[in-house]
């Protein structure tokens, strides 16, 4: 559903996020293509945090016995198990404005949101190693 509904947002959101100014968004075309640009950052310093969170738990794993599945594979399997709650969960966020204009804003937005808990989350967990 995400992807179904991500495509159809991502070919009206394009020329207005490049004319949008985002520190004065007044319409709501505005407003939605600012959103998926927000998320769209938070997005990218997410695979920057989990590289590195990666990149940690490798070297961990390089100095402790392994018994069953690496911290690596641990982490690999809880990320595709996040993201795929958080598409679900952000697929109903937008409910409430269901087929209207702002329903692109709340979606966007709890991508952004759930998107920088879990940057938080990954940086706590790399500050254990």
């Amino acid at each position: 559903m995400i992807r179904a509904f991500a495509v159809l947002i991502a070919t009206t959101l394009p020329a207005a996020a490049q004319e949008a100014d985002c520190s004065n968004a007044v319409t709501q075309i505005e407003m939605n293509a600012c959103a998926a640009q927000s998320w769209e950052e938070a997005d990218a310093r997410l695979n920057d945090v989990y590289a590195e969170t990666l990149a940690v738990l490798q070297a961990a794993d390089a100095d402790y016995p392994i018994d069953g599945a690496s911290e690596e594979d641990r982490l690999r399997t809880a990320q595709r198990a996040w993201i795929a709650y958080r598409d679900a969960n952000c697929d109903s966020a937008g409910y409430p404005m269901r087929g209207g204009s702002a329903e692109p804003l709340l979606f966007y937005g709890c991508l952004r949101s759930m998107t920088e808990a879990r940057i938080a989350d990954l940086q706590a967990l790399t500050e254990t190693f």
